[in-house]
């Protein structure tokens, strides 16, 4: 297995771990805007309070494994995805503030406002990146020189806002799964309810995809047939799918949420197999960058390798670490 073959997987694996990690806090955040009680709103806030500026690491880990061993990658999808980026961007900002400042002041307008934007932002967030991948997976109109030719609105496509759509869904049936493990009493019967009611809308929005893409771009669903991992990733998705309600209705909550991964999982590795070995597919596939073309030199790749190797591991320690000192959630 040469570098660039290692680096694509571990962009994927930074962009997974960030997504079942921050996927439950964006979750949470949609599912917030919906609670009448205070008492459960707190509750729902301090769950995710330990976790959420950590969880967002990966997410900027990823970011900068992506400049430094893919940079033509980072420079056409940041330039064309700009407004996408900053939209993006304020969203998290507003997420971190909202959290931090909410409880800050004894008004009703305040805590109000914060509430909302609590909401909007995590639902915006999960949305744009959603988009975000469809359009990877869609492929992006690109010239010869690796320039994106697009606008705003061309991310704005039909199967991209399915998937993100989809993805949106995801997310909440995430943050309702975490929420049911880590609360009890009524809060966790709601929480409960809320996976079903997520996972069910999630499983519409799905199959709509589905047949979206076999309607415009069938080949894709030929690429996973024709490639081990395809039905690996299959396999992943279609047990995520059927095992949660299972484990759901078991009370089996910690198995519940893994399934819910399971699937995150399951949606790159759909994505991955797909694209590999293009990390953003031109619309004319001659233009698309390659995990070759649009990679490092073979120094930096190595170099960049080491470094990866000592500070990954120190961020996996520091992640259990937190998990397992507040494993047993604010409620209980």
């Amino acid at each position: 297995m040469d570098l660039n073959i290692i680096w694509f997987l571990l962009i994927g694996f930074l962009l997974v771990g960030y997504s079942i990690l921050d996927g439950y806090d964006l979750g949470t955040g949609i599912h917030h805007f919906f609670m009448k009680k205070e008492s459960d709103k707190q509750t729902m806030v301090k769950v995710i309070a330990p976790f959420w500026d950590g969880n967002e690491v990966w997410l900027l880990t990823g970011g900068g494994a992506i400049f430094a061993a893919f940079p033509h990658v980072y420079a056409t999808v940041f330039s064309g995805f700009y407004l996408a980026m900053i939209m993006l961007l304020i969203a998290l900002i507003f997420r971190a503030l909202s959290i931090e400042f909410r409880n800050e002041v004894e008004s009703k307008i305040w805590q109000r406002f914060w509430d909302k934007a609590f909401a909007v932002s995590s639902l915006l967030a999960a949305l744009l990146m959603g988009v975000a991948l469809g359009n990877i997976y869609t492929g992006l109109p690109l010239d010869e020189q690796m320039n994106f030719t697009g606008s705003f609105f061309t991310l704005l496509r039909p199967l991209p806002l399915c998937i993100g759509i989809s993805g949106v869904l995801m997310m909440a049936t995430q943050g309702a799964a975490f929420q049911a493990l880590k609360t009890s009493g009524q809060l966790q019967k709601s929480m409960k309810k809320k996976v079903k009611t997520s996972w069910l809308l999630y499983l519409v929005s799905i199959t709509l995809t589905i047949i979206v893409v076999a309607i415009t771009d069938f080949q894709k669903i030929t690429i996973l047939f024709l490639n081990p991992f395809g039905y690996l990733a299959m396999i992943c998705f279609a047990a995520g799918v059927i095992s949660l309600p299972f484990f759901l209705k078991n009370d089996a909550l910690l198995q519940t949420f893994l399934a819910s991964s399971l699937i995150i999982i399951s949606m790159f590795l759909i994505v991955g197999v797909t694209v590999f070995p293009n990390m953003v597919p031109a619309l004319d596939l001659v233009n698309s960058l390659t995990i070759y073309n649009a990679s490092s030199s073979q120094k930096t790749l190595t170099t960049m390798l080491y470094i990866v190797l000592i500070g990954m591991p120190i961020v996996i320690f520091y992640t259990v670490f937190v998990y397992r000192v507040f494993r047993k959630g604010p409620a209980k």
